[in-house]
Parts: C-alpha cells; structure tokens; sequence
C-alpha cells in the first residue's frame, strides 16, 4: 500500500466532529469551575511535595525511611520503587502509538495522542523520582556525563531511557501534532502562537503528508526494540546482581517489560474512561477501543502471573539457601501481605476481564476497574522487588533490616502523581488530545525534485551514528586502562548527543521546506502563417 493510499485510509476514518481543545468546537483554552477546583487540589499535593522536598535538600536523605544495610534498613526506598513505575508506565503508551502506526488499528487511534503524552509525562517522572533519591542531585547530573561507563547498566538506564527513548517520543510527538498545530493556529485564540511555534510552518500539501507517514513509519519501526531494549536494561540493574539474592534472575529483564505493559495498559484504559466522561468524547472513543486495551491487558496480566509461578517455584525447589530465605520472607514472612495483595489483584483483574472476553461483551466500568487494581498490583510488585533484597538479602553477617517510607517520601510521590495528572488536564485545555487528520490542502503543482533533504537527512544520521560510536567506545575506555578517566571528556554526554541526533535526523527530513512550485508552462499557438511554413516543411 502507497504512503498516499495510506493517506486517503486515514481522512476516511477520521472523526467526523472537529475537535479543537476542551474536545468540542469552539472550547478552546476555557478553564471551567470544576476544572479549576481539580487543578488547585493537584497544586495544593504539588507544593506539599515540593515543601517536603526542601526539607530533605536541607537535613539531608534521615528525613526518609532509607537507611545503609548496616544500620538494618535499606538504601533504596519508594523513590526507586516510582522511578520503575513510572518508567514502567512510559512502555505502554508509545508502545500503543507505534503499533497504532504500524498495524492501523483505526478503534484505538483516537488514543494516540494521549498515549504519546503518557510516555513523554512518565518519563519525565520517573527521572525526577531517581533526583530525589540522589543526596545531591546536582552532582550526579555532573558526574554521570563525565565518567559513566557502558558496563554499568546505570549507563543504558540514562542513556537508552532518558536520550533516546524520551527523546525519541518526543520527536513522534511533536511531528503527530504539526497537522493539529497548523489548524488551531488558523482558528486563533489564546494558544495559537505556541500553535504556530509547533506546526513549524505546516500547510497540510500531499507532499508533506507523504513526507510524515513516511517518517512516523520508520520512527515507528525504530522505537519499539528501543523502548524494550530500555526497559529490559533497566531490569538488568536488578537481575545483573549476583551478589544480592533476590535479584540474581534471568526472567528480570522480561518481567519488567511485561509489568511495563500491564501497568502502562491498566493507566491508558483509566485515561481513556476519563476523556470519555470529562470531555464528552463518547462518540470518538468507542467502546471497541475499551474493549480492545482490556483484551491486551488480559493477555499480559496471564503472562506476568505465570512469570511470578516459574520465578516463586524455582526460588523455593531448587535455588541455593539464600535465594530460598528471601523467597519464603517475600511469600510467608514479613513481606506476605504484601505478596498475596499482588498476587489477589492480578487475579481479579484477570477474572473480571476473563469473563468479559469469554461473554464478548464488554463493561467500560469493569474494564477500568481492572485497570487501577493491576496499578495497585504493579506498584506492590516493584516494592517486592527494590526492597526485601536490601533488608534481608545479605551474605553478610547483619541482623535483617526493614523500611517504611516516611511522609516526607509519601509526600515527594504523591506530588509527582498530581503534577502528571496536572499535565493532562493543562494539556487537554490548550491543545487538541483527540488526533485528525483530516487538516489538508490541494497542491496546485508538482514540486521540483531536489537533493538538499536527503543529503541533510543522511549528514545529520551519519554525524549522529559517528558521535554515538566515538562516545560509546571511549566511555568504554577503549585502548586505555578500564578504570581511568575517559581520555575524551564527557564521552557517555558525546554518546547521548549522538543518539539524539540520529533521531533528529527524523526531524531533519520532515520539517525542511518545500522548494518553490514548478509552473506550469502552456504552450501558445502559433500564428497561421508559422503554422502553415512548418505544415509545409513536414510534408517535404
């Protein structure tokens, strides 16, 4: 199929209604009472995180419930246990994009959009979680650029996760939004200059329609084993480990990526629900699309749970004595109410969306329902996985240790949960959440064919792809000794900008102008006279 039938596929299966910000016309950048009520109670948990924040920049990582092994505690707490969250949360949304994209599901491209902005908002959080771990945060944003090395898998966790996979859906984002952008712009209003800023001189010809399915196809194909290969080293931080039981295991890497995409899934089912009250988008967001992330979310939740049964069973039969004493504190110790509470969540979740699959019918409620209860089950599992390895997985002589996160901790999470649901609705608001393509104009004439965007498409790649290999051998230490300073400075930052600018090379290619309009030359006729002369010369 061309990038222009693909085209025509999609006008024809865009929303009818024009949704402009507020998700009906004429709504655009109105903040309602209700609105305004929600928005100062999500502020009013912000500055509560901010404030205790400040109290731990001031008096230092005490104020937490974190202590060293030896002190009997465990020195990653709830903050870690957000960042795989949140991060975890980021797979799903750019996963549901890309597989939009690539596979055409036309029931759940409304979501799109918002999915996009899933990833991009959790990331973001997930990156102010391990700040707040830091003791002194801005050292570590120092240090990591200068002297990271690729052994670490800290080193792919910044890399893959924050250069690329966030930049990577970011750049999808900002090109899926330039058609909308382009339109807003036109109608006016309060936010039609930053709707200019991000349409970036878009005017909706077939040439630049083509140019985007193009680009959002590869970048599509691109993101995905990215986005895996990113999560699946942050698990490697865990599984990498041999010398703390509990983490040593070779089904850390997978599982995270599947609790990735349940939580992520369960997050997107509950954002969809809400769109679909708040906004009035009932006729845009069908029930099919409800169905259909319930029915993904059913096989993923199977999966995870038959991960748990392989990973309990082999700890517990035929591990050695140490992974064995952490197995039976996680299942019938200290930590059991919280294992069984997971373990009770996931299988109520997969009943209740068991039984919708089996009837072939299809409860909106009961859908959502299933997508907070394996949020709960996700963030009780991520518990289960930072913290009874610190506070009872030693092969040192210390006494077990515990946690509890103070409120100092509480409050620091919980404000960053209100800031990205503030991100939502703030974005819903100035912008449209629901994708159209259906923004396009004729093109009166052919383009000139020209050479400047392939050849600036193919300098930026090539410029990207050497700075990456340049950063990434020589934060290895290639040819020195391992652990000296890195003989260029800043080599795993060389390596980051590398990344980036491969993806930037997607941007490149899109976003450089048109050349000028061919025109067209009509050929006048020619005098009787000449017109006779040349009839004459063809007969002789």
């Amino acid at each position: 199929m061309s990038y222009a039938t693909a085209i025509t596929r999609d006008r024809a299966t865009a929303a009818s209604q024009d949704l402009t910000p507020g998700g009906s016309t004429g709504d655009s950048g109105r903040f309602g009472t209700r609105w305004w009520i929600a928005a100062t109670c999500l502020l009013s948990v912000v500055g509560l995180g901010l404030f205790a924040y400040a109290r731990q920049a001031s008096e230092g990582l005490a104020v937490t419930g974190m202590r060293t092994v030896g002190a009997g505690g465990a020195a990653w707490g709830l903050y870690i246990v957000g960042d795989v969250f949140f991060i975890g949360v980021s797979f799903a949304g750019i996963t549901i994009a890309a597989l939009i994209r690539l596979l055409g599901i036309a029931s759940i491209r409304p979501l799109s959009r918002a999915a996009e902005l899933l990833t991009i908002t959790a990331l973001v959080l997930g990156a102010f979680c391990v700040m707040a771990d830091l003791g002194q945060p801005l050292k570590g944003l120092l240090y990591l650029p200068m002297y990271a090395r690729p052994m670490s898998p800290f080193f792919g966790t910044f890399s893959l996760v924050v250069g690329g996979y966030l930049f990577a859906s970011c750049v999808y984002f900002f090109l899926a939004g330039r058609a909308d952008a382009a339109a807003h712009a036109k109608k006016g209003g309060r936010f039609s200059l930053l709707s200019r800023i991000w349409a970036f001189g878009y005017k909706g010809t077939l040439s630049e329609r083509v140019r985007h399915h193009r680009v959002s196809f590869w970048l599509s194909l691109v993101i995905l084993p990215l986005l895996v290969t990113a999560h699946s080293t942050l698990g490697f931080i865990f599984g990498t480990q041999g010398g703390r039981p509990g983490w040593f295991n070779a089904l850390a890497g997978p599982g995270f990526v599947v609790m990735a995409g349940v939580s992520g899934i369960g997050v997107l089912i509950v954002i969809a629900a809400a769109l679909r009250k708040f906004m009035n988008l009932q006729e845009v967001i069908r029930p099919e699309a409800i169905r259909w992330l319930g029915n993904l979310l059913l096989a993923l939740v199977a999966a995870y749970l038959y991960f748990m049964v392989a990973e309990e069973m082999t700890a517990n039969y035929a591990a050695v004595e140490s992974e064995t004493r952490i197995a039976h504190e996680v299942v019938f110790g200290a930590y059991s109410p919280l294992f069984w509470t997971v373990v009770a969540s996931l299988v109520v979740s997969l009943v209740v969306l068991f039984v919708q699959f089996v009837r072939q019918k299809s409860s909106i409620g009961w859908t959502v329902f299933a997508g907070v209860v394996v949020n709960v089950a996700a963030l009780g599992k991520r518990i289960l996985i930072v913290v009874p390895s610190l506070t009872h997985g030693m092969l040192l002589p210390y006494e077990p240790g515990s946690y509890m996160p103070s409120w100092v901790e509480v409050s620091i999470f919980a404000g960053l949960l209100a800031l990205g649901i503030l991100i939502f609705m703030v974005f819903t608001r100035i912008f449209p959440i629901i994708p159209s393509e259906s923004h396009h104009v004729d093109e009166a004439a052919p383009r000139a064919s020209t050479i400047l965007r392939p050849a600036l498409f193919l300098t930026t790649l090539a410029a990207g792809v050497g700075m990456a290999v340049v950063g990434f051998l020589y934060s290895a230490r290639y040819g020195t000794e391992p652990y000296s300073d890195p003989v260029l400075p800043f080599a795993p930052l060389v390596f980051i900008a590398g990344i980036v600018t491969c993806l930037m090379s997607a941007v490149v290619y899109e976003l450089v102008p048109d050349p000028p309009v061919v025109p067209q030359l009509k050929e006048a006729p020619a005098p009787a006279p000449l017109q006779e002369g040349l009839g004459n010369l063809a007969v002789q």
